[in-house]
């Protein structure tokens, strides 16, 4: 499947103007519309969750061994 990506900035809502598009006349092709996301701020708050789920007490019990068999369960379907 071919996939081609591209920005604009929404000056009107009614109206979204796309141009210069790699596809031929005729072809159908799938629109999906999605706001574009702040990569930075998100980055922020996963490593803020992060920091903070690993602060968690009951966190220090949890050996590498825990966390390979707990891989393991899931890979298997356990």
């Amino acid at each position: 499947m071919e996939t081609y990506k591209t920005y604009i900035t929404i000056e009107n809502p009614d109206r979204v103007v796309l141009s210069n598009l790699p596809f031929q006349v005729g072809q159908r092709v799938e629109i999906i519309v999605l706001p574009e996301y702040d990569r930075v701020a998100i980055s922020q708050k996963l490593k803020a969750l992060f920091k903070k789920t690993q602060a968690l007490p009951e966190i220090s019990t949890i050996t590498d061994a825990d966390i390979e068999s707990e891989i393991n369960a899931y890979r298997n379907g356990q």
